[in-house]
């Protein structure tokens, strides 16, 4: 009988260790990843660009729409007046003249845009009259207020 008790003590040590060590594990594993500094640069570039346009008359109905059946994500979705506006967001956090924030939507790019922006359509009851794909540049350089520079039907769509 007192080998069974040990055995039970032994048990639930074992048992007590285990759940710990879970514990442990779970509340690191829990933790919040963290973010690279570019992609909270480019996920506050995107809240200021939908703002912008918003004060611009846009009404915005989608932010980092994604399809199941494209990778990437289109930056926000919105409509200028009759014209359904696909619009790519670059950030920066200066300016260079070489190196522009609009310049870095290159060909791959534009054709992964024209991809989920087709797949978009597809699921809207009507097509748009009109449509085109922006470019929104935004610059937060430090200790000045958010500038933007806008390029509308920067990048032709097919489709």
């Amino acid at each position: 009988m007192e080998f069974v008790k040990t055995l039970r003590a032994a048990h639930l040590a074992l048992l007590q260790r285990a759940l710990r060590a879970t514990a442990r594990a779970t509340k690191t594993l829990a933790r919040a990843p963290l973010v690279p500094p570019h992609l909270r640069t480019g996920s506050r570039g995107e809240d200021e660009a939908h703002f912008w346009l918003r004060r611009a008359g846009y009404t915005v109905v989608a932010r980092q729409w994604k399809s199941p059946m494209y990778p990437g994500d289109i930056d926000l979705i919105a409509w200028d007046g009759d014209c359904l506006c696909v619009v790519e967001v670059k950030t920066r956090t200066r300016r260079d003249e070489f190196f522009t924030a609009e310049g870095a939507v290159n060909e791959e790019k534009r054709r992964a845009l024209r991809r989920l922006a087709n797949a978009y359509l597809r699921r809207l009851p009507a097509p748009p009259l009109r449509k085109r794909m922006d470019v929104l540049s935004v610059y937060l350089e430090p200790g000045k207020p958010a500038q933007f520079q806008h390029f509308p039907a920067a990048i032709v769509w097919s489709g």
